[in-house]
């Protein structure tokens, strides 16, 4: 048996598949090895499973053995595997070290580098990949590089003609399941003469 993945915030008490015989009396149902950890239970008589406890991640996938007795006869009995996997769950958003970063950017350079913007993200696999986005601001003047974090501006800056400073509202956003979700960071450009 494969039933479909249970998320780490799987609640006691949540169905998790039915065993089921073709037999001609009925049966009982047990888990007989490898739930050491205690998660499920079965009913011995419907052979439902059900989790006897919260999920800890790092314990799954978890593989028992159920077995099917004669109510009549102790020596007629069949086991299945049951294949139990957890899903990790998008917890945390990216975190940005510094909510709002000022940066100095000389005038009359051609586009170049600016600053290097990095979110942390304490969830694992797809659900901590990150990427960079520009969510508001001057968007013509610069840009930044969704895989690196890191901000450039795309024109040369006059600092008599123009604004003297921009300001910019960074976000890094995870590849979270079942959501995406998103850290905010605002970077502060002051053009030097």
């Amino acid at each position: 048996y494969q039933p479909p993945p249970l998320s780490e915030k799987t609640l006691p008490d949540t169905f998790v598949v039915q065993i089921s015989v073709l037999y001609k009396v009925p049966v009982i149902y047990s888990i007989v090895s490898g739930d050491g950890n205690g998660y499920f239970i079965i009913d011995s008589s419907t052979g439902i499973v059900r989790t006897r406890k919260n999920l800890k991640l790092e314990d799954f996938p978890v593989i028992f053995s159920v077995r099917a007795t004669d109510s009549s006869d102790a020596s007629i009995a069949n086991e299945v595997s049951v294949n139990v996997e957890v899903i990790d769950e998008n917890d945390f958003p990216p975190v940005f070290p510094s909510s709002l970063l000022e940066e100095r950017l000389e005038e009359n350079l051609p586009a170049t580098q600016i600053v290097q913007l990095r979110a942390q993200d304490n969830d694992t696999g797809r659900n901590g990949f990150l990427t960079y986005g520009i969510l508001s601001g001057d968007g013509l003047k610069f840009r930044i590089d969704e895989a690196t974090g890191i901000l450039y501006s795309t024109v040369s800056f006059d600092y008599e003609e123009e604004p003297t400073e921009y300001t910019l509202v960074i976000y890094a956003e995870d590849d979270g399941i079942p959501e995406k979700k998103r850290g905010y960071c605002t970077v502060v450009i002051k053009i030097i003469d």
